[in-house]
């Protein structure tokens, strides 16, 4: 601790991969002033900022900044008592530390969870429950689910000067699209000191409404690129978030506890905080009245602290992701799926297109079989504004889509349907039998978003509607996998039952994951795909409980690479799903290619297989093989690397690597054609495999054209790819 302040309590939690201290001053307020992992930075963060912050009405910041780290009602919480413990099923560790807000009332209850002997990956999951222990009602306008002063925290006049910023924009059919700045370049160095206050700004991200990643994935990083530490966070949660990284001052002696005494011009020290919440005031609409009694308790996060950069704290994000989901045989078996949809049939099935592409996709060696949009609709009917009755369709199906369904088992596939449960549209039946209250409405009116209305699954009526929908499904069709789709944004959300926009809207995504949880709970074996155009809604609230991820809908094969190789950033590589496409029409090379972009994820096959030549399906199925024999079985223990780094859009080489112990999985893809030659190669470092004999082995295509080299003092492996576009998968092992 800086200076001289007589410490009341020191709460130090070790073990499992992570170092945390609290320190409780004697001024009562709880500091987290050290998160590390084994072999990271040690020193104490001196940054003065309490656990949380909480902006209540009529008090707001004390310093007029916008951000959140500087609420008066935050420096009020005194540490009150702390208990570590286990997690509700005993696979986790957890730390709670208590807090009390003389003013208010309020109670504040900070914890912090980490896996029981799990290896060390420096990962924490957080969040706050509030209590208004007080006996006037309190309105809260934002509160923090993770907030700390400590990022950087090394030696030298200028924390900020080595770290450099990620985040990762996200958009349709352009997913994941990582991006890195400088931090200093970021928050400008404003001379704090001879300013004699802290700055107003920080960098911020923001998504709002019911796409979680509709702009950004609700996930970042920082990297000392001069050290190589790192720390990496997820938001867990399917509706608006915010996360933020800014300056703020070394805590050093002033008038008092509050926000005001960090802002005098002592010392030249700069530290950043971060800042992770759920749906806040000013981004969302979001405000809550708790009267006596009440309680709110925040969305969770997760954030990893690694001596091994981005890639390290990547591999601690991914042990998190596997913790926390749902336990599910998919997980285990990983099975190759086919999609009719993506280049394909295109919304547009009947039996006559279907029988044989499942002949086709079940000899390719698939082993689920999805019908997608446009099952429920009549031929000649513009369904998009009509659906939510969710019936086959009679002339799409002459003799009934369960014959359909019954000629996919019969090949030994599974059956599967696209559904997308949240909409209806403004035309359909569906709309006259709910009651008004059974969707999202605000002012009084129904939203409406491009032809739908939004289901609000607070609504009993709007619950038993979807029940029955899959209880005809899923119990009377024996259909075992659904893809569940989301295509509208519907703004702030819902303000029914006397709640603000932003409060109605997180009340309503949590009612979707009970839904869900309800769902599997009742069909266990059943395998839910999450998709939203793609991947608007990658967040793990949803993924905690449903298979797998839809990573885009981009239909272009050759711009899939930056978006497959960059999933395993912010998805399980064992739920990553990217769609492999061939067409009759394409080159050996070009088959090959489309394959590779799914193999290091979950095989989403497509394509008119039907229609192929023989050496054109033996090409398919050989990458199906592959994937079943020498890929899949090590996805759901590996972590990702990337030997070129995270690829930017027009990448011309793009390669992803999965490591397990013992060996690696690695995909490279040519874009690009060299400037003067029809052949080329591409050196990839692989410092993990430092000082290691290396065995590398082309898995796919097995046909001529790619080779690999291992060079064991440089630690780098030269891939040649001959022709463009090409790929391939190599086995990387170890002896």
């Amino acid at each position: 601790m800086a200076g001289t302040e007589r410490l009341a309590q020191v709460i130090d939690w070790t073990g499992n991969g992570l170092e945390l201290r609290i320190e409780v001053g004697g001024d009562g307020m709880a500091r987290l002033v050290r998160l590390s992992a084994p072999g990271g930075v040690r020193r104490l963060s001196d940054a003065g900022l309490p656990l949380l912050d909480v902006v209540v009405a009529g008090e707001g910041r004390g310093w007029s900044s916008g951000r959140h780290c500087e609420s008066e009602a935050a420096y009020r919480f005194g540490y009150a008592g702390h208990d570590v413990g286990q997690g509700d099923d005993g696979s986790w560790r957890e730390l709670r530390v208590d807090l009390d807000d003389p003013v208010t009332g309020l109670r504040a209850e900070v914890y912090y969870r980490v896996l029981s002997g799990s290896p060390a990956s420096g990962a924490v999951r957080s969040w706050v429950r509030l209590e208004n222990r007080g006996t006037r009602p309190v309105t809260v306008q934002s509160v923090t689910s993770f907030l700390h002063g400590g990022l950087g925290s090394g030696p030298g006049p200028d924390d900020l000067a080595d770290l450099d910023l990620l985040w990762a924009e996200n958009e349709w059919i352009a997913e994941g699209r990582w991006q890195t700045r400088a931090l200093r370049d970021a928050l400008p160095d404003i001379d704090r000191k001879q300013l004699g206050a802290d700055p107003r700004g920080c960098f911020g991200v923001t998504s709002t409404s019911t796409w979680s990643s509709g702009r950004y994935l609700p996930a970042g990083a920082v990297v000392n690129r001069r050290t190589g530490h790192a720390w990496a966070w997820q938001i867990e949660h399917n509706g608006g978030w915010h996360w933020e990284v800014g300056e703020c001052a070394r805590r050093a002696a002033g008038p008092g506890p509050g926000p005001q005494g960090r802002h005098a011009p002592q010392g030249a020290v700069s530290g950043a905080y971060l800042a992770l919440l759920g749906p806040t005031d000013a981004e969302h609409h979001w405000q809550v009245t708790l009267d006596q009694g009440d309680t709110f308790t925040t969305v969770p996060v997760s954030v990893v602290v690694s001596a091994a950069g981005f890639e390290g704290a990547v591999a601690g994000l991914t042990a998190i992701r596997r913790a926390i989901r749902r336990p599910h045989e998919d997980s285990r078996l990983l099975p190759v799926i086919f999609n009719d949809y993506m280049n394909t049939l295109m919304a547009n099935p009947t039996t006559e297109r279907l029988l044989p592409l499942i002949a086709a996709a079940a000899e390719a060696g698939a082993e689920y079989f999805c019908i997608d949009a446009g099952w429920y609709a009549e031929a000649d009917q513009d369904w998009w504004d009509t659906v939510g009755a969710w019936r086959p369709s009679q002339s799409r199906f002459p003799g009934g889509i369960a014959k359909v369904l019954d000629a996919i088992r019969e090949t030994g596939m599974v059956p599967g349907l696209w559904l997308e449960p949240e909409v209806v549209g403004v035309k359909s039946e569906i709309v006259r039998q709910l009651p008004a209250d059974a969707f999202f409405r605000r002012g009084g009116q129904l939203i409406v978003e491009h032809g739908r209305y939004h289901l609000d699954l607070r609504h009993p009526a709007a619950v038993k509607h979807l029940d029955q929908t899959l209880d005809f499904l899923v119990g009377e069709l024996g259909v075992g996998y659904l893809k569940l789709d989301y295509n509208i944004a519907v703004g702030p959300g819902p303000d029914t039952g006397g709640l603000s926009a932003g409060a109605g809207l997180l009340a309503a995504n949590r009612a979707q994951l009970d839904w869900l949880d309800a769902v599997l709970d009742r069909y266990p074996r059943l395998v839910i795909e999450n998709c939203s155009s793609g991947g608007m809604r990658t967040d793990y609230a949803l993924l905690s409980r449903l298979q797998l991820q839809s990573t885009s809908d981009q239909q272009e094969y050759l711009r899939y690479p930056p978006i497959a190789a960059a999933a395993p950033a912010a998805i399980a590589p064992e739920q990553a799903a990217t769609w492999a496409y061939p067409q009759p029409e394409f080159t050996a090379g070009e088959i090959a290619f489309t394959m590779v972009n799914a193999m290091l994820g979950r095989v989403h096959l497509s394509g008119h297989l039907d229609r192929m030549s023989d050496p054109q399906r033996e090409l398919v199925a050989e990458a199906v093989r592959v994937y079943k024999e020498s890929i899949r079985p090590a996805i759901a223990e590996s972590v990702p690397f990337w030997p070129l780094g995270l690829p930017r859009w027009d990448d011309p080489w793009v390669a992803l690597g999965l490591r397990a112990p013992g060996s690696s999985r690695l995909a490279v893809w040519r874009r690009a054609p060299a400037e003067a030659s029809d052949s080329a190669a591409v050196t990839l470092p692989l410092p993990h495999l430092r000082g290691a004999r290396v065995t590398p082995r082309v898995l796919y295509p097995s046909h001529a054209g790619a080779g690999a080299d291992w060079d064991a003092n440089a630690s780098t492996l030269t891939v040649t790819l001959s022709g463009v576009p090409a790929a391939c998968v190599l086995s990387l092992k170890v002896s």
